[in-house]
């Protein structure tokens, strides 16, 4: 994988990453109302999407995107209550979702409480089938903007590096098992993330920088990186990057690329 084929943001910080990440995703929330009078989005865990989450919760946003016409699924998930400190629903819900006037029913979380991580896969699965735009089986739902995050290992939503659920054809979530705990999880697969019609990456922290780089401009290796799965067939893929993170980007991966 290299940054060709993708746009790659580069900015100065955190803030200033999730202050162009809430512009970009008001712009993508407008257009898809407007198109198809609703926007279904993907969010992400871990702890950099979290400024973000916040700032669509400030006035600014909050009395400018139409959240009336929003619904929220997630990319993964720990099987975790939704009330515990790893949630990732709770993450996004007290930071985003409680703060911003959505209908309950526009809230798609992940029910971790339902059974075996087998089960609860399967019952999200049945979930996004109702999405299904196409009678096509094997057509994977569209979503309108996918949110993801990337590892320092290059992982992405609940797929890690040598996970045997990385060649995984026809399904579009299934259970995963993460490195550290907790460890086990559920996560849509890289089949839902290149049918969605926008894939957007947030980055941040000196941290990633080397694997980023790896992702964006080493050779193809998605066994050992994860996040180079995600090339959507049709949408578009973007990244957004803080200066840290992209420290370690070389000139060769310059087209594409550019700084805010």
């Amino acid at each position: 994988m290299s940054a060709t084929g993708s746009i790659v943001r580069e900015f100065a910080d955190l803030d200033a990453l999730s202050s162009a990440a809430a512009d970009e995703f008001r712009l993508i929330a407008i257009a898809s109302v407007t198109a198809r009078d609703c926007c279904r989005v993907v969010l992400p865990g871990g702890n950099t999407p979290r400024r973000l989450f916040e700032m669509l919760a400030t006035p600014t946003y909050r009395n400018t995107v139409p959240w009336d016409r929003l619904e929220f699924y997630w990319g993964d998930e720990r099987m975790v209550p939704p009330d515990d400190p790893d949630s990732n629903f709770r993450m996004a819900n007290e930071a985003l979702l409680a703060k911003v006037p959505l209908h309950p029913a526009a809230v798609h979380r992940v029910q971790t409480e339902s059974g075996s991580p087998e089960e609860v896969a399967s019952g999200y699965a049945v979930e996004l089938s109702q999405l299904r735009t196409t009678p096509n089986e094997n057509r994977s739902p569209v979503f309108d903007v996918i949110l993801l995050g990337m590892g320092s290992d290059g992982h992405t939503a609940s797929l890690f590096p040598h996970s045997p659920v990385l060649g995984h054809v026809g399904q579009w979530v299934v259970p995963s098992r993460a490195p550290k705990p907790p460890h086990e999880r559920i996560t849509m697969t890289a089949e839902v993330i290149n049918a969605a019609r926008e894939v957007i990456f947030l980055v941040s922290g000196a941290d990633k920088a080397e694997v980023l780089a790896q992702v964006l401009e080493g050779p193809a290796d998605a066994q050992r990186l994860p996040a180079q799965l995600s090339a959507p067939s049709h949408g578009r893929l973007l990244w957004f990057v803080d200066s840290a993170a992209a420290s370690k980007l070389t000139r060769a991966g310059q087209q594409g690329r550019f700084r805010v």
